[in-house]
C-alpha cells in the first residue's frame, strides 16, 4: 500500500497527468518515464476515471512529446541554463532532459508537500512552494544566465489577470527569458471537460486564440513561434499528420506558445 494522498481542486490534476505518463511508459511506450512509473507504485489512488479518459491521456502524452522536444532543443542551444518549471505538480521532465545547471520546480505549498514525499530533490533540482502568482523571483539564485520558464497545464484554469501576473513576476526577475506556455482555445475552455477530474473542483476557465493574441496581453513579451499539440498526436496517431494541415483543427488544439522577453 502506497502513501494515501487526498487532494481536491487543481492540484488533483497532477495525479492524473503522472498516471498518464506512467501508463504510456509501461504500455505503448511512445514516451519513457521511469520516474512516473516509480511514483505510481507509491500511490494508493483509484485511477479508474483516468483509465476511461482517452482524450486526457492523449493530450498529456502529446503535450509531453512536444514540450520534451522543445526543451531539449532549447537546452542544446543554451547549455548550462536555468529552468523554472511553473505549476510542476509531479512533472518529471527534469529527469528526462539534461544540459541545465539548475532546475526549479514550483507549485502550491500543498502540492509541493506531496512532491517532496514522492520526489525529494536537492542539488541541481530545487523546489519552490509558492503560487505562480506570488513573487517567487527571489528564490532564483542565479544571475545573468539564460533562463527558460515552462508553464504547462495551468493557464486554462486561471483568468487573464492571473496570467498577466505570472508574466509580471517573470519580467521583474529576469532581464531576458524564454517562456514555453501551454494555452487552450477560448472555445475549448468553454465547452470541454475532462472526465478524469469531474469529481474535483478544477474546471477550465480561460483560453486565448494564438500566440499573437497572448503577446498582446503581456507587456514586454513577443511571440516567437507556436506549436499545436497535434504535432505530438501525430507521433502515435499518424492520421493527425493530415489533420494538422487543417487550420480549424490547429485552431482548436491546445498550443505551446514560445514567448521571449526582450
Amino acid at each position: 500500500m502506497g502513501d494515501k494522498i487526498k487532494l481536491s481542486g487543481v492540484p488533483e490534476t497532477m495525479l492524473q497527468t503522472v498516471y498518464a505518463r506512467a501508463k504510456e511508459s509501461r504500455g505503448r511506450g511512445v514516451i519513457h518515464d521511469a520516474k512516473a512509473e516509480e511514483i505510481i507504485e507509491k500511490l494508493d489512488y483509484v485511477f479508474s476515471l483516468a483509465d476511461k479518459d482517452a482524450a486526457m491521456h492523449s493530450g498529456v502524452i502529446a503535450r509531453t512529446i512536444v514540450l520534451d522536444r522543445l526543451t531539449k532543443e532549447w537546452l542544446a542551444k543554451h547549455p548550462g541554463a536555468v529552468v523554472v518549471n511553473i505549476a510542476c505538480g509531479l512533472d518529471t521532465r527534469c529527469y528526462r532532459v539534461s544540459g541545465y545547471s539548475h532546475w526549479y520546480n514550483l507549485d502550491l505549498p500543498e502540492t509541493m508537500a506531496v512532491r517532496e514525499r514522492l520526489l525529494p530533490e536537492n542539488g541541481a533540482i530545487s523546489q519552490i512552494a509558492m503560487s505562480a502568482m506570488d513573487d517567487w523571483g527571489g528564490k532564483i539564485s542565479e544571475q545573468n544566465m539564460p533562463v527558460l520558464v515552462v508553464i504547462e497545464g495551468l493557464t486554462m484554469y486561471l483568468s487573464t489577470k492571473d496570467v498577466q501576473q505570472i508574466f509580471t513576476v517573470i519580467s521583474r526577475r529576469f532581464e531576458k527569458a524564454t517562456v514555453f506556455v501551454e494555452t487552450m482555445s477560448p472555445m475549448m475552455a468553454r465547452r470541454f471537460k475532462e472526465k478524469s477530474i469531474e469529481g474535483s473542483h478544477a474546471k477550465f476557465s480561460w483560453g486565448v486564440k494564438n500566440g499573437e493574441a497572448l503577446a498582446a496581453l503581456l507587456a514586454g513579451f513577443q511571440c516567437r513561434e507556436e506549436h499545436s499539440l497535434i504535432e505530438g498526436m501525430a507521433v502515435f496517431a499518424p492520421i493527425y499528420k493530415l489533420l494538422d494541415k487543417l487550420s480549424i483543427v490547429r485552431n482548436i488544439s491546445n498550443k505551446i506558445i514560445v514567448l521571449e522577453k526582450m
